[in-house]
């Protein structure tokens, strides 16, 4: 590992043309978060509230494409695809174009296709060009020399100490071993998406640096190398990667969207191989992978094998059992000493696969993964785990494909497990008006189709155990009003964890978005959903499941006061089982402020928000602007307010530096948090400084 990680670093630091080679403007703090991404991220936290979002390689993606647009006049459909901005139906728009009236002579010539809206172009415009001399051949020597050599370093710290940190460590069995610093180093050469390679390190909070289990530095490393586009090799993977197959039901390791206003956003759409250089410990492959293609075929192939954390069984001979794993552990701490003695105790090794055939209008993909592992997976003996995934080794295996005609999008993915359980996904888009789009989508997934790494487009975190119907429309009576609306019925076959019997459920949005110049953006939504869920009022020995609705109104507006200063404020309420046993209420109301001078060498945003909600089923969450290439959605329950404030300076074309400092204070409570990460008092402020280095 020591030898593969000084390899990249050296390979990094080889000269280059020296400082004449910088070409880009340090990036401030990002603009205004596109609000469709800002409502998915938040859908992504509040439905799997253990979820650490900690991909950002979406935001790199998008910071690169900035810097080096996407020529018009030679983007495939994979590369339209990889912007997430575009809907299948957009795409092959926008190639049946150019295939019939040639190449694009202006970017303002994107009005012209037929499908796209200006609130898309509006959205696309930064992150594509128009190049008439398209056919320019990219050099072995450019590659090697003419990329963005970046050196990240980011350190974050709750500056109030937990009860983890406070422990006598000389009599206390479980406390934080390490300093309360989350620290996070990332060095990385990209050359137009087209050559890249980096190595990082990161130590969470509570995890020691050079001393103790972790004498080596970082808790966690993290390296890769990886091509695109030479000859008949479309991509190759070293390291570290991720991969994604079909439409998510046997694999997808990259950010995925489920359910939000972006009603055509049903389909899952990336690369299968991805470069991965995150901090995130879980969601990727360490290996080898290469994409090869030739006319209308495309095959890949990978391999991996991972050391995996995981809550370890020692052997029982009274009850006859071996060595056995019952659960990963996935949240990638080892602050402790039962965190560490579960620290890469599994051994995972994964094979796979994919061939995809391409003719005009028509996609044909067949995929296959496989895993063996060391120790065996023995879940804990419950009706909800019956079909859970058991054994050393099992695989998934599917079918998928697309077909787009005239203004019908029709796409799906059938799978199956090594034990034969199915799962099918398809989904339907229909552009039955030039300001009118329809999606469908249904899935039907049986309880016992299991599946590590997986992401479709489900009401579950994961796909299994149901069958649903989505169905949405998006409006555009005119270039100022844009309307969603969807509505999903779903239905879980067999029981789950906390549910005791089969449920159903259903979730319904209405969201209306009014933009009707550059300078104002209203949008206003409510939400309904209802869950069904185990409750026991009257200490019965069997507890009865019970539908408890939700639902919830929004609205937000952006108002920019002249070119420099952005006001935005937003109000939510949320009405919990209103007229039921565990009824709640909850409230939040913020108010941002964004300076962003053209030609200046700092940025800053700030923010007040207030909260109020009965318990943690009223809780709401608010997508909080951050510090380049991050961000963050807490978690509002209780009352109180939170405040923070960002702030980005460019000492030179070389550095820039970015802080942010933000508080929570609570009025209901003495103490935040539980177990070691309790607080005593009613504040708890976070800080983030970063420091960003461009040779």
């Amino acid at each position: 590992m020591k030898t593969f990680l000084l390899t990249f670093l050296l390979l990094g630091f080889l000269p280059g043309d020296g400082v004449a080679q910088v070409k880009e403007t340090p990036p401030k703090l990002t603009e205004l978060p596109n609000t469709v991404i800002e409502q998915q991220l938040e859908n992504i936290t509040e439905n799997n509230e253990d979820a650490q979002i900690e991909d950002d390689a979406f935001l790199q993606e998008m910071l690169q494409y900035q810097k080096n647009p996407i020529n018009l006049n030679t983007a495939d459909e994979n590369l339209l695809k990889a912007l997430r901005i575009l809907s299948p139906l957009q795409v092959q728009s926008l190639l049946t174009y150019r295939q019939y009236l040639g190449r694009f002579i202006n970017i303002y010539e994107m009005q012209a296709l037929p499908g796209w809206d200006l609130a898309t172009i509006q959205r696309l415009k930064p992150y594509v060009t128009v190049n008439i001399n398209p056919y320019q051949r990219e050099t072995i020597h450019a590659r090697l020399k003419d990329g963005d050599k970046i050196l990240l370093v980011r350190a974050t710290q709750v500056l109030e100490k937990s009860r983890g940190y406070l422990l006598d460590s000389s009599n206390a069995k479980n406390f934080y071993a390490g300093s309360p610093q989350q620290l996070f180093v990332r060095y990385k050469y990209n050359y137009k998406n087209l050559l890249q390679y980096g190595v990082l390190g990161e130590k969470d909070a509570g995890e020691q640096f050079f001393k103790g289990p972790q004498k080596q530095g970082f808790d966690f490393y993290s390296a890769h190398l990886f091509i695109r586009n030479i000859g008949i090799i479309k991509s190759l993977a070293l390291g570290d990667f991720t991969v994604n197959l079909g439409q998510g039901l046997t694999q997808w390791m990259s950010l995925a969207f489920k359910k939000g206003p972006d009603v055509l956003s049903t389909k899952r759409q990336a690369e299968v191989l991805r470069p991965y250089n995150s901090s995130g410990e879980i969601l990727f492959h360490r290996g080898a992978g290469i994409t090869l293609q030739k006319n209308n075929f495309e095959g890949t192939l990978f391999g991996s094998y991972r050391h995996l954390d995981a809550y370890f069984n020692t052997p029982d001979t009274i009850n006859n059992t071996g060595e056995f794993v019952s659960s990963f552990q996935t949240s990638g701490f080892h602050r402790t000493q039962s965190e560490l003695s579960n620290k890469g105790i599994q051994r995972q090794a994964a094979f796979g696969a994919n061939l995809k055939y391409h003719h005009n209008m028509f996609q044909l993909g067949v995929n296959a993964i496989e895993y063996s592992f060391k120790y065996p997976l023995v879940k804990q003996q419950a009706p909800y785990n019956m079909y859970a995934l058991t054994g050393k080794a099992f695989g998934n295996y599917s079918v998928d494909y697309g077909f787009t005609w005239r203004n019908l999008h029709l796409f799906g993915e059938a799978a199956t497990t090594n034990k034969k359980y199915p799962a099918f996904v398809d989904g339907l888009l229909i552009s039955v008006a030039s300001n009118v789009d329809i999606s469908f989508f249904y899935r039907n997934i049986s309880p016992g189709y299991q599946s590590l790494y997986s992401s479709a487009f489900t009401e579950s975190t994961v796909p299994t155990n149901e069958k649903g119907f989505f169905s949405g429309i998006v409006i555009r009576p005119n270039t100022s009003f844009i309307i969603n609306v969807y509505m999903d019925l779903y239905r879980f076959p067999w029981i789950k964890y906390r549910i005791n019997s089969p449920t159903t459920g259903s979730d319904y949005l209405l969201q209306i978005n009014y933009k009707p110049n550059k300078l104002l953006e209203v949008y206003t939504r409510f939400k309904s959903e209802k869950k069904g869920i185990n409750q026991n009022t009257d200490a019965q020995a069997l507890s009865q499941v019970v539908s408890q609705p939700k639902q919830s109104w929004r609205t937000q507006i952006s108002y920019k006061l002249n070119s420099e200063l952005t006001f935005r404020s937003r109000v939510e309420a949320l009405w919990f089982d209103k007229k039921g046993d565990g009824a709640e209420n909850g409230f939040m109301m913020y108010a941002d402020l964004f300076y962003k001078p053209s030609f200046k060498r700092m940025a800053a945003n700030v923010r007040l928000q207030y909260f109020e909600t009965d318990n943690y089923n009223s809780r709401i969450y608010a997508f909080e602007s951050d510090i380049l290439y991050s961000y963050s959605i807490p978690v509002l329950y209780g009352r109180g307010i939170r405040y923070y404030v960002n702030f980005n300076y460019d000492c030179n074309k070389h550095l820039s530096v970015w802080a942010k400092l933000g508080r929570f204070i609570f009025r209901d409570r003495n103490s935040i948090g539980n177990g070691l990460d309790e607080i005593v008092g009613r504040g708890k402020t976070d800080v983030k400084i970063q420091m960003v280095y461009r040779f």
